[in-house]
């Protein structure tokens, strides 16, 4: 299958999950592909043939995003460079869950989550320690008795049971031995946190420097502004929290550059993010345009904010001339 047809596919999936899913992210650069919603819930979807092309350096922006974006990064793949993904595995790449497409439907449309993740050494699962803890002791067993049954120490016994996750293989045996699962889904939904490493959101890039000005202007309206690096848009402008901007509501993505057909493009494209993430779109060029906006993008030049040192006035124009995020 190509990755056009995938990504197809994979947005058609989304839909009929009931999310709201943006455009495709078809101009570069671009560490993700898809942004989709369905109520609390965003997704920022990479879509790959193989997974393995996913880099550390998307890996990092996406991981970021989901910080500054509350949403979920994601990989939706078909195989790696060794073997074919399985469904019903969570994989990792980077830090960011990655998933077969047959995984992602029974995830969102039949609301079955994934039981199994890879790590070194093989496949796991989550144990719900306590309840082992509880089955074993009602049944009068030691620690022995039931590291003799699955044939591993009594010390691997009581790590399971204060929270180490299992094999795939003692999974099973311990639900043959007691006939009942103990085996709790991965939460995947959430980055899959309980099962991957716990790394710390990677920092964040050194702004462009032909954007500094830009970004000043904003740090000064109110807003912490993240630069980034591989995304269709050059910021997250986030509300700070300011005595002095007590009125700065909302958050923004960003784009600047002379307004080309290529940044019209861009523009386009994050008014379509814009209405996922619920976030309000501005994009500053370097010259006067007639348009104020573009599909709902704010469109702002820098001579226009030259002119003013006035924050309020800066958030105004934003307010003015970008869509209004909707909470539905």
């Amino acid at each position: 299958m190509s990755r056009t047809a995938l990504v197809g596919n994979v947005t058609a999936m989304l839909a009929d999950a009931g999310f709201l899913v943006s455009e495709r992210c078809a101009v570069r650069p671009k560490s993700f592909d898809l942004a989709a919603r369905r109520g609390e819930d965003l997704l920022l979807l990479k879509v790959l043939g193989n997974v393995d092309a996913f880099d550390g350096p998307t890996g990092a922006e996406m991981r970021r995003l989901g910080s500054y974006l509350s949403a979920t990064p994601m990989v939706v793949g078909m195989r790696t460079r060794d073997e074919d993904i399985k469904p019903g595995v969570v994989y990792f790449r980077h830090g960011v869950p990655a998933i077969h497409p047959d995984t992602l439907y029974d995830l969102l449309v039949e609301e079955v989550p994934p039981l199994i993740y890879a790590a070194p050494g093989g496949l796991y699962v989550n144990i719900d320690g306590t309840l082992v803890s509880d089955e074993r002791k009602e049944r009068g067993w030691s620690l022995g008795r039931l590291a003799d049954e699955l044939g591993v120490s009594r010390r691997t016994v009581a790590k399971y049971e204060n929270g180490m996750n299992a094999s795939v293989e003692v999974a099973v045996q311990l639900e043959d031995l007691f006939d009942r699962p103990f085996s709790d889904p991965v939460n995947v939904m959430e980055g899959a946190e309980e099962v991957r490493e716990a790394d710390p959101t990677p920092e964040p890039p050194e702004a462009d420097p032909d954007d500094e000005h830009v970004h000043a202007v904003l740090s000064r309206a109110g807003f912490v502004v993240h630069p980034t690096q591989r995304a269709p848009f050059k910021a997250v402008s986030e509300n700070a929290d300011d005595a002095e901007a007590p009125d700065v509501t909302f958050t923004l993505l960003t784009g600047h550059s002379s307004f080309t057909k290529t940044a019209a493009k861009r523009a386009k494209l994050m008014a379509s993010l814009g209405r996922v993430t619920r976030t309000r779109a501005v994009y500053f060029t370097e010259e006067r345009s007639k348009r104020e906006s573009l599909d709902g993008t704010a469109i702002v030049s820098v001579d226009e904010l030259a002119e003013t040192d006035d924050p309020d006035r800066v958030r105004e124009l934003i307010r003015d001339r970008s869509e209004e995020p909707q909470e539905a």
